[in-house]
């Protein structure tokens, strides 16, 4: 289950009797403006949960390099990117630094063969549908949505991922995309103008015959 599920939070469901006794002297555009400020949508930029194991990505795919299809191995086949089994882990942990006292709920999760519990970071509403493997698969880099992680110790939430934001990116999506060779090379166009990017995107966009749709259906489901 999701962090929320909802474009406003609960308590906002006390919004219209409030707007009732306090129309006459608060405008009502104002209770809306607070409303939509403490949405979730605008306000989980920058979450950054705790992990039961102090995971590292600068490391891990800045520093050495890790491709993100080793670890997330079904975002080019399936809707969503899978949370690492504990074997993939262990595939280097078995002999890498195997003594760590910050490994140690991976060695539990091995040995007795329960999940480590990761908690998602960038967790859509379930009203929301995306696919990982449509957009991968036709060049729209892991960056564009999930930011540099490469240089996140801690991962965290980098952009709104609202409806409005997506809206923008299928609206103008040249920016955006780029050779799906080069979707796991998260420091791929930063020194590209602006420009130059759009033209690449551009002759993606026709090679891979793209026309992102704006209906309602293609996301709501």
């Amino acid at each position: 289950m999701g962090r929320y599920h909802y474009v406003f939070p609960k308590w906002s469901n006390m919004l219209l009797p409030t707007a009732l006794l306090v129309g006459p002297i608060v405008p009502l555009y104002v209770v809306f403006v607070v409303a939509f400020g403490f949405s979730p949508q605008t306000t989980d930029v920058g979450y950054q949960p705790q992990q039961p194991i102090p995971y590292s990505h600068e490391l891990h795919a800045g520093q050495l390099g890790i491709d993100c299809r080793y670890c997330h191995n079904t975002v080019e086949y399936a809707n969503r990117a899978a949370i690492p089994p504990t074997q993939t882990c262990m595939n280097c942990h078995a002999q890498i630094h195997k003594d760590s006292p910050l490994l140690k709920p991976l060695e539990v999760s091995y040995t007795q063969g329960y999940p480590v519990k990761w908690t998602r970071v960038h967790d859509l509403p379930d009203y929301a549908y995306f696919s990982h493997s449509a957009h991968v698969s036709r060049g729209v880099s892991c960056v564009e949505c999930h930011g540099r992680v490469d240089k996140m110790d801690v991962v965290y939430q980098d952009k709104p991922l609202s409806m409005g934001w997506c809206l923008e990116c299928h609206r103008n999506a040249a920016p955006n995309v780029r050779d799906p060779k080069l979707v796991t090379d998260l420091a791929w166009g930063f020194n590209r103008t602006q420009a130059q990017r759009i033209e690449d995107g551009q002759i993606w966009l026709q090679h891979n015959n793209l026309n992102p749709s704006e209906d309602c259906s293609a996301c709501h489901r």
